[in-house]
């Protein structure tokens, strides 16, 4: 009988041996898996973070370019300082606007003279003077206006956000454009 209460004291701290053995087996597995969950869970974040500010960029556009395209801008005779402000008050959800936003608005007569035109559009971090010498230029009844936005775009993350922004300085380019042909909105508001 003493050799098997022994025997089973021997089997009692085995057992306890293992269960404290295994208390930290947890905090190890974790330390190899959270690095991975980390990346993967602020990666979908920076992702999701760049998509958003995508479609903000592009209502702000669609939006003023509404305003241009009804003739809202032209009889309210909205300066081109008035208009970005237009745009950049769509764009509140990301900040102040300083620095970060372009807008240009040029008529073309016709098609080719739009398919002739191969300019750039300047974006915030460029000089100055190549930011003032933008276009505003809202046109008249039937003109085609082209309207593009600029948006410098930092990085939530810049070790994971390396592939969506500029090496240089950690910014992207976001760029809305919005092409269309004014109404007759100078006819009145009674119908033709």
């Amino acid at each position: 009988m003493a050799n098997f209460k022994k025997l089973r004291a021997k089997a009692a701290r085995r057992r306890d041996f293992r269960r404290r053995s295994k208390s930290g087996a947890a905090a190890i597995e974790f330390a190899f898996v959270a690095p991975v969950f980390l990346t993967l869970m602020f990666g979908t974040f920076e992702v999701g973070w760049f998509y958003f500010v995508n479609s903000q960029i592009d209502a702000a556009t669609v939006e003023a370019a509404r305003l241009i395209r009804t003739g809202q801008a032209q009889k309210s005779n909205l300066t081109k300082e008035e208009f970005y402000d237009r745009v950049c008050s769509r764009l509140a959800a990301l900040g102040s606007c300083d620095g970060k936003l372009t807008v240009e608005v040029k008529h073309f007569d016709s098609f080719t003279d739009l398919a002739a035109d191969a300019s750039s559009l300047a974006c915030s971090d460029d000089t100055a003077a190549e930011i003032n010498a933008l276009p505003y230029e809202p046109g008249a009844d039937n003109d085609i206006v082209r309207l593009r936005v600029c948006y410098l775009y930092k990085t939530m993350n810049p070790a994971l956000g390396v592939n969506l922004s500029d090496r240089a300085n950690g910014k992207r380019r976001l760029y809305g454009a919005f092409l269309s042909r004014n109404e007759p909105f100078s006819r009145g508001s009674g119908g033709s």
